[in-house]
């Protein structure tokens, strides 16, 4: 855009002044204003952020944070044509900082009052530099970040200090592993412009971090893991006005939708000398100051907006007229490495300047203090404690000298809090409240997440005859199940009611008696959820408590081991055991739990723990992923539950939860299991705010991972229950799969798995007796479990029970002409003595066994 005319800007800054919110195009016009019409759009802008001043508790007050400054690694993967931080293996005299220097000045700082530890290093340098990767070796760490996660913890422990992460790009899995060592991490997003990093020349070329929808990436990510953290956009180095305006308007999303921005900052490039970019000219502090008003005025008066004071020419005032309310990280003791030849102000000089324009200078911690008073599941009960050792009651820094604090993982053992009937109360008292208390909060932007959903509509009806397309896919079908089209697929998921639904499943269910014959089997077993609190925010969840939520509950070690002697009193030849991420259960927490069952029936099959609580394990014990489930296995468990599955495609995942694992984890733990030899089962769960086209997606998905592992035991369908679903009560999600598509899709599972998983399983939790008859007519061979127990399901609102005897699922296979018989998890033959024993108590726990846990 070239200048907009003198109209247009006047039109922007009425608009800005009477608080209307702005477009792009808008953003994009007051980035030119100047002069007065500056003054205009600052003092806009500073009514904004004083009135986010007054709702935060701190009016008339702008922070900053006293740091040391750790340069951990200056070697990079990346070649950003303007950074002289990264350099080359021999210009510096070790790869890495070691401990001792890391501490030294940690030391330093904690007695000159730094409460921050800054970590800044460059993106994974181990895979560009040998050098990197040697140093890493020789001192026994995998990589950087483990290298990172080990500083963190000593500085917690032997200065007190509070780590801020910035070591580039992080994945989900990277954010699981440092959340427990660092109250907030970074990264600046810099700017959403592609072709400064898709162009020959340009900035950001043949860096591969700095793609934005990778970066973009990483903010989402920290938002999903609840993650403090510091983004913002460098301003200058190529981007137009317009670009500027996107990279500020994405942030805004992300920080939305998540709430996991505490700060955006907003820094000029500046040139310096040995850089490509050294011949570019400097952003002028007047531009600066239209861009900090304009971020303002988009991202809104809870947003924390900084300017470093170290790059603003001594127009501190200007700045803050603008509307910062932040001067970031300060140093009395060490240069900022990334500015060397920019030195901090003295802050007691910064003080002074602040006060000249009206403020107070006031110290903060490196997590905001909104983030102190929230706690959990922002604050990871492993640095809780240092946090609260140096932050005041309004979350603001205390006029204290940091000490060192033990970092552990907590050593509270499971022990019987809460709601621990609730397996069985549920049937009766039901639950306290349709939702947790904090169901406004913790989920994310509702209203950000509607524009995400695209419903498909359908003209529903009832023909007597196949339509040709329709007769087409199912002769394909017939001739080669496993291998129909995306097209085929989706055309026979769409089958009429009459007879096109009934031609479907009477292909599905040959093609099952061709595969496994008649028989329908089923588990006994018990359901043991261990607990239900749970922060990771997942949007279909109904189970999920805070743990001071009235329904709340977590079971003790020996409340977990008699529910698992009960059931093998019972004639259960499995327990299936999961529960919520509780932010204080260590990563050996599920090793204790699979030993305790273990003691208790120690033939009992142990299935247990889902590729989410795998992925939650092996991050808290700062194992890999191998590593965890070998230890798992030697504790205990036998195998694993498919779930946390839901639909195996990112876009949707991002809608159905905040923080579960990506696609790409649940791939590798379930990878990593078969390849141990430990099967899993699979899942989806279906009809939310999904659509065919997923369901046949991940279906072929399942298919090719189990060509390459074997592991699956079985594919279970899902089908959403509605009722107390958070994402159904806000309006987004629609009631559950119907009959129809039920029957459809439960048909195509058997067709699209063949010669893959022989094993098609309904639940009769979700879908009900008379649902379940009509998919054992067509496709389906197994009726998973007894149960014993069921909170999960009952919790979102299903009225078909806890449990199920002998009787009642042998009645289901009866009702549809079928013959039934009992299996063991892998579905092995029974031996006689547990056959005897479940036929004895019809496959449940009754009370005159054992007390009750």
């Amino acid at each position: 855009m070239e200048r907009p005319s003198e109209s247009a800007l006047r039109r922007a800054l009425r608009r800005a002044e009477d608080g209307v919110t702005l477009d792009a195009v808008e953003a994009e016009v007051l980035l030119h204003a100047r002069g007065d019409q500056l003054g205009r759009l600052s003092a806009a802008a500073a009514r904004v952020r004083d009135a986010g001043l007054v709702e935060a508790g701190r009016p008339g007050v702008i922070t900053y944070s006293r740091k040391v400054f750790i340069p951990l690694t200056r070697l990079c993967r990346d070649r950003c044509h303007y950074c002289t931080f990264a350099t080359v293996p021999h210009r510096v005299p070790s790869a890495f900082l070691s401990p001792d220097e890391v501490l030294e000045i940690a030391r330093q700082g904690a007695a000159l009052g730094c409460k921050e530890a800054l970590f800044t290093l460059g993106d994974r340098p181990e895979d560009r530099w040998p050098a990197a990767r040697e140093w890493l070796e020789a001192h026994g760490y995998p990589d950087t970040l483990s290298y990172v996660r080990a500083m963190a913890i000593r500085v917690l422990e032997e200065t007190g200090l509070l780590p801020h992460l910035n070591p580039g790009v992080l994945t989900w899995q990277d954010f699981q592993r440092l959340k427990p060592v660092a109250p907030s991490m970074g990264m600046m997003l810099e700017t959403t412009a592609e072709r400064l990093w898709s162009e020959p020349g340009q900035p950001h070329y043949a860096s591969p971090d700095k793609e934005p929808a990778v970066r973009l990436r990483v903010l989402e990510d920290a938002g999903r893991s609840s993650v403090p953290f510091t983004t913002g956009i460098l301003i200058g180095i190529g981007e137009n006005l317009a670009e500027r305006a996107d990279s500020l308007l994405a942030i805004r999303k992300v920080a939305r939708q998540y709430g996991g921005v505490q700060e955006v900052i907003v820094q000029n490039f500046r040139a310096k000398p040995d850089t490509a970019m050294r011949a570019m000219p400097d952003a002028e502090a007047e531009e600066l100051a239209a861009t900090i008003a304009v971020a303002r005025l988009l991202l809104g008066p809870k947003m924390r907006v900084q300017a470093p004071p170290n790059l603003v020419d001594g127009e501190f005032r200007m700045m803050i007229d603008a509307g910062i309310d932040d001067w970031g990280g300060v140093s009395p003791l060490t240069p900022d490495h990334v500015n060397p030849e920019r030195p901090w102000p003295v802050i007691d000089e910064l003080a002074q300047r602040t006060a000249d324009a009206g403020f107070r200078l006031a110290e903060r911690l490196t997590i905001y203090p909104e983030y102190v008073r929230r706690g959990e599941p922002w604050l990871d009960p492993r640095v809780a404690g240092h946090v609260a050792a140096l932050a005041d009651e309004s979350g603001l820094a205390r006029d204290v000298l940091p000490k060192g604090l033990p970092w552990q993982e907590p050593e509270v053992p499971l022990t019987a809090t809460g709601r621990t009937d609730l397996h069985t109360s549920i049937d009766t008292a039901g639950r306290t409240s349709d939702r947790r208390a904090d169901f406004d909060s913790v989920y994310g932007d509702w209203s950000e997440l509607r524009a995400q959903i695209h419903q498909p509509t359908r003209n529903a009806g009832v023909i007597d005859k196949l339509r040709p397309e329709f007769t087409t896919a199912l002769r394909h079908a017939e001739a080669d199940p496993g291998g129909l089209s995306d097209v085929d697929a989706l055309t026979l998921l769409d089958a009429e009611e009459g007879a096109e639904l009934t031609a479907l499943a009477a292909l599905a269910d040959s093609v099952r008696r061709d595969t496994v014959g008649d028989e329908v089997t089923y588990v006994v077993t018990r359901n043991i959820n261990f607990t239900n609190v749970c922060y990771t925010g997942c949007r279909f969840c109904a189970f999920a408590q805070r743990r001071t939520d009235a329904d709340a509950y977590t079971l003790s070690l020996e409340q977990v081991a008699q529910r698992a002697e009960q059931a093998w009193q019972a004639g259960a030849t499995e327990v299936c055991m999961q529960g919520g991420i509780h932010p204080d259960l260590p990563g050996s927490a599920y090793f204790d739990i699979a030993a305790a069952v273990k003691k208790a029936a120690p033939d009992m099959h142990v299935h247990a723990f889902s590729p989410m609580e795998v992925v939650n394990g092996a991050s808290r014990a700062n194992l890999s992923i191998r590593e965890w489930l070998i230890a798992a296995r030697e504790a205990g468990l036998d195998s694993i539950p498919g779930t946390a599955a839901e639909i195996l495609d990112d876009d949707v995942r991002w809608v159905l939860t905040k923080g579960k694992l990506p696609t790409a984890a649940w791939i590798e733990v379930v990878t990593t299991a078969h390849e141990l030899g430990i099967p899993s089962t699979s899942t989806m769960m279906y009809g939310h705010v999904d659509t065919p086209a997923h369901w046949v997606a991940h279906l072929k998905l399942l298919r090719d991972l189990q060509s390459r592992t074997g592991g699956f035991t079985e594919f279970v369908l899902l089908p959403f229950v509605h009722t107390n679903s958070p994402i159904y009560l806000a309006g987004l999600a629609r009631p559950g799969p119907t009959a129809r598509e039920n029957r459809a899709v439960h048909a195509l599972a058997r067709l699209l798995l063949h010669g893959a998983i022989d094993n098609i399983q309904t639940s009769w939790v979700k879908l009900g007796d008379p649902g379940v008859v009509d998919v054992l007519r067509g496709g389906v061979n197994d009726l998973g479990g007894t149960l014993m127990e069921e909170t999960i399901s009952r919790m979102a609102g299903s009225s078909n029970g806890s449990y199920k005897t002998i009787a009642d699922l042998e009645g289901l296979a009866s009702a549809a002409g079928r013959p039934s018989r009992q299996r063991t998890t892998t579905y092995g033959v029974v031996s006689p003595e547990r056959r005897q024993t479940a036929l004895a108590n019809d496959g449940v726990w009754q009370k005159r066994l054992l007390p009750l846990a």
